[in-house]
């Protein structure tokens, strides 16, 4: 844990926001669509700052629809001046349909336009997996846990934005 950090976590859409003290707060949006996925995601972002100290009663989850919501939602979030990183978690998992080439390139996109906009890293947690297998694994199965992967990517960026980036 960070010298002095205590962390806020909001997720929501499942989206969230977390904070380390010393460091601000931390946000993590989190889409419900997929909700199977994006909770074992959410689960392994919640437990890697338990293990890095952050308190539970500074972590709030605010939930979204899904992971084309969650840009603005980020954007938001991090132009509020609260906030020094956002986790955005979400789960597209390919159909029958270009659906899913539409939603994963614009949650992409959309992320990291709202990490430019608002100066804040904006964490891309979203997978975009051919199938439900596929997606599971990634949440908490054969190939870990990107919800903790993401969340260890926050307090990295956040430490890096508060001590050389100012």
């Amino acid at each position: 844990m960070l010298p002095g950090a205590r962390s806020r976590l909001r997720l929501g859409s499942q989206s969230s926001e977390v904070g380390i003290s010393g460091l601000g707060d931390r946000r993590e949006v989190v889409a419900r669509f997929n909700e199977v996925v994006t909770n074992l995601l959410l689960e392994g972002a919640l437990e890697t700052f338990r293990r890095y100290s952050v308190r539970e009663e500074d972590i709030t989850v605010v939930k979204v629809p899904g992971s084309f919501e969650i840009p603005v939602v980020a954007q938001k979030l991090g132009k509020s001046g609260n906030f020094h990183a956002i986790i955005c978690i979400g789960a597209v998992i390919r159909g029958d349909t270009t659906h899913y080439d539409a939603v994963a390139n614009s949650a992409a996109s959309g992320v990291l336009s709202a990490a430019i906009e608002s100066g804040i890293p904006c964490i891309f947690g979203v997978l975009t997996c051919e199938n439900m297998e596929q997606a599971l694994n990634r949440a908490g199965g054969k190939a870990g846990n990107k919800g903790a992967e993401a969340a260890l990517t926050a307090i990295e960026m956040a430490s890096l934005f508060e001590h050389h980036l100012k």
